[in-house]
C-alpha cells in the first residue's frame, strides 16, 4: 500500500536529485547522446516542483498523473515523452487505489516506456535500469546498492536504440543517461520508503 504523503516526498526527492545531477547527467549524455539529459530533466523538474506545490493530494492517480503529463510537456527530447508515459501508465494503474503493489506500479509505468520507445532489455536505455529493478521489488530485494549496479552495468552494453545507437561500438563503456537518471528515481523511492509500505 503506497500512502500519497510518501510517493509525494519521493517526488520530492527525485525533484531535489535531478536538480543536483543535472551537470553529471549531460555529460553521460554528451558521450552518446546529444548532451541535454541533465537540462531535460532538470527542466521538468523545476515545472514539477511548482505544479506539486500548487496543490494537496489526496490521492495516488493525481498525484502521478499530474507528474506524467508535466513530464510530458516540459521535458525535451525522448525523455519527456518516455518519463511521462511512464507516469501517466503508473497513475492509471494506481485508479485511485492506495492497495496497488509497488512492483505492479513500476511495471505499468515499465509498460508505458516500452509501448512508448520500442526498446528491449540489452539495447542501453532506461529499460535495463527498470525491468531488474521491478524483480527485485517483487522480490523485495532491491537496495540502493543494486540500483547502482544496474545503472553500471549498461557500461558494457552496445545500444542499438535511440541517439546512443548511432555510435554502435562506440556507445560501449558509456552509462546510458536514461539509465542514470531512472536509478535517481529508484534510489529516491527507497529513501522515500516507499518500498517498505
Amino acid at each position: 500500500m503506497i500512502k500519497v504523503e510518501t510517493a509525494k516526498k519521493w517526488l520530492d526527492l527525485f525533484i531535489e536529485q535531478l536538480l543536483e545531477n543535472k551537470v553529471y547527467l549531460s555529460e553521460l549524455d554528451t558521450a552518446i547522446g546529444d548532451g541535454d539529459h541533465g537540462n531535460n530533466m532538470a527542466r521538468g523538474a523545476t515545472a514539477l516542483k511548482e505544479k506539486l506545490a500548487e496543490k494537496e493530494y489526496d490521492n495516488l492517480t493525481d498525484l502521478l498523473k499530474d507528474t506524467g503529463m508535466v513530464m510530458v510537456s516540459k521535458v525535451g527530447g525522448a525523455s519527456g515523452p518516455l518519463y511521462g508515459s511512464a507516469f501517466i501508465e503508473m497513475a492509471k494503474a494506481a485508479k485511485n487505489d492506495e492497495q496497488v503493489a509497488l512492483a505492479d506500479l513500476l511495471q505499468a509505468g515499465l509498460d508505458g516506456i516500452q509501448k512508448r520507445g520500442k526498446a528491449a532489455q540489452g539495447e542501453k536505455t532506461m529499460v535495463d535500469e527498470w525491468i531488474p529493478v521491478i524483480e527485485d521489488v517483487q522480490n523485495n530485494q532491491l537496495t540502493t546498492e543494486k540500483v547502482d549496479e544496474y545503472v553500471e552495468k549498461t557500461k558494457p552494453i552496445k545500444a542499438t536504440k535511440g541517439r546512443a545507437s548511432y555510435l554502435g561500438e562506440r556507445s560501449i563503456g558509456h552509462i546510458d543517461p536514461g539509465a542514470a537518471s531512472s536509478g535517481l528515481l529508484f534510489k529516491t523511492m527507497l529513501k522515500a520508503g516507499v518500498a517498505d509500505e
